[in-house]
């Protein structure tokens, strides 16, 4: 194609802008546009008011067993798999919605994301490589983001067995647990 689409671009600086606005790193910018890094640099700027934060991005599919960041990563993915069933949406904009409505959630109980947009597309991508899976819990029969050899059968998710010092405070972002 010799010349491109000024709606493709359009959608593309759209997409971008969406991102931004959640807090996506670059990096993320880069893999889901076809801008180029200097115009998503300056995008960045302009929407964010700030040049965007340096340095890698999160890889070890650990950090989602742990037992807070593992509650929120599993609720984000529920979001996701929903979205990606009752809907037709391109998998970024699955992404972006499902963060958004993630957000919400979080926000309507009063507490503190655990995830950011950045590791929330990671997680969609170890996902989509299976370095990670969803396992039903065999007490509540809720989805649990987990290692892909976990024993299902015997999976007995965080907020069935919550560590004996999860949720003590809410400053920490603690959970309601009843």
């Amino acid at each position: 194609m010799s010349h491109k689409s000024i709606l493709f671009e359009a959608r593309q600086i759209e997409t971008a802008v969406a991102l931004i606005r959640l807090g996506a790193r670059l990096q993320v910018l880069e893999a889901e546009t076809d801008l180029s890094y200097e115009r998503l640099l300056r995008l960045y700027k302009e929407v964010a008011g700030c040049s965007p934060p340096k340095g890698q991005l999160p890889f070890s599919t650990d950090w989602f067993m742990t037992w807070q960041p593992n509650i929120h990563a599993s609720l984000f993915m529920n979001i996701h798999e929903y979205l990606n069933k009752a809907t037709e949406l391109e998998e970024i904009d699955a992404i972006i919605k499902a963060y958004s409505l993630y957000l919400e959630q979080i926000q309507a109980q009063d507490l503190n994301p655990q995830i950011s947009v950045t590791r929330a597309w990671r997680l969609v991508k170890f996902m989509d490589n299976k370095m990670v899976t969803m396992t039903p819990c065999s007490k509540c029969g809720g989805r649990f983001v987990t290692h892909p050899h976990e024993i299902a059968r015997h999976f007995v998710c965080g907020l069935c067995n919550p560590p004996a010092r999860a949720g003590k405070g809410k400053a920490s972002g603690g959970l309601k647990l009843h």
